[in-house]
């Protein structure tokens, strides 16, 4: 990928900078949005801003894609999981009673679907993957994809429950000799919108009014409705995917089953019988790291009233006519 890097270098050289809060390398800001330079983790599972200028020039979208968007730490990996098991519902039923195994009860939904702007994706483009995902803000994305009317489902998260996880997660993947990340720190450097794919409000709004403009091509969730009412909200995805279930479906409780086999229980159980075993090169990113509570509203456990105080004001006022609501 050290063409790409080169081709790039100076122009990411002359955007404005800010020191990461995740980890110690700087953060560029491009068109209104922060990013890692270079390699973000690992070269196979890697994020940057080189990545998304390549992407912008050179990926094409197909009609047939469906995009699964979000903000980092917003619920990606449960919907990636949701559609993943509609879309495959039929090739993949019963699997219990034959010898064919559902991906989703050895793989973790992240090996399901494959981002956009990574480097493995980037290097092995899978273009005929139906299913693709992303987390780079709507006004970033490849015309492409805009142009050829793919259809884009994001999923959206309350942002104080949002900075929480996110912070969880890199303390997680700093490994269990370096010490947590100050959360005060963490805090002023998230509310202020200088995090990876941040502004996070910024990153919503895109979508949202994407939505609004385009609801027949844009699918908005909100995560905690789909935590407070599953099997509605699993209908609404399947029948904007095209993949819309029938009354013997309905009456057969595929719902309930495909709820299941995507529940946070079941799918941290895959992390952990995924762990490399003893001896083994361990994983830059543990897969069982993507999985902590999966809570709505964990973040009072967290945050100082001050702050929550503070990120309620920002997200009101951010989100005031979006409709959007928590």
């Amino acid at each position: 990928m050290s063409f790409i890097i080169d081709k790039f270098k100076n122009k990411v050289s002359t955007l404005p900078k800010h020191k990461s809060w995740l980890i110690n390398h700087d953060i560029y800001k491009y068109e209104g949005f922060w990013y890692h330079q270079g390699f973000w983790f690992h070269s196979s599972a890697s994020f940057s801003i080189e990545i998304t200028m390549a992407l912008q020039e050179e990926f094409q979208a197909q009609p047939t894609n469906i995009l699964l968007a979000s903000h980092p730490k917003s619920g990606t990996t449960w919907l990636k999981a949701l559609a993943f098991a509609i879309a495959n519902r039929t090739t993949l039923k019963n699997d219990t009673n034959s010898t064919l195994i559902h991906p989703l009860r050895t793989t973790i939904p992240h090996g399901c679907v494959p981002y956009i702007e990574s480097e493995s994706f980037f290097n092995n483009p899978c273009y005929s993957n139906e299913l693709i995902s992303t987390h780079l803000p709507y006004t970033s994305l490849p015309k492409s994809i805009i142009t050829s009317n793919c259809r884009i489902v994001y999923i959206c998260r309350n942002p104080k429950d949002v900075f929480v996880s996110f912070w969880h997660f890199v303390n997680k993947t700093k490994g269990d000799n370096s010490p947590p990340l100050d959360l005060e720190a963490s805090f002023e450097s998230f509310r202020s919108g200088a995090s990876p794919m941040g502004p996070c409000w910024d990153h919503v709004i895109g979508y949202r009014k994407a939505s609004l403009e385009r609801p027949d091509k844009v699918l908005f969730l909100i995560y905690e409705d789909l935590k407070k009412d599953p099997k509605e909200e699993v209908k609404k995805l399947a029948k904007f995917m095209g993949y819309p279930f029938n009354e013997d479906e309905e009456g057969d409780k595929e719902i309930e089953e495909i709820i299941r086999l995507c529940s946070f229980e079941q799918l941290r159980k895959v992390s952990k019988e995924n762990r490399p075993g003893a001896g083994a090169t361990p994983k830059v990113i543990p897969d069982d790291a993507f999985f902590r509570k999966g809570e709505a509203g964990d973040s009072v456990n967290h945050l100082t009233m001050e702050m929550i105080q503070i990120l309620d004001k920002i997200t009101f006022e951010k989100y005031d006519s979006l409709d959007i609501s928590f």
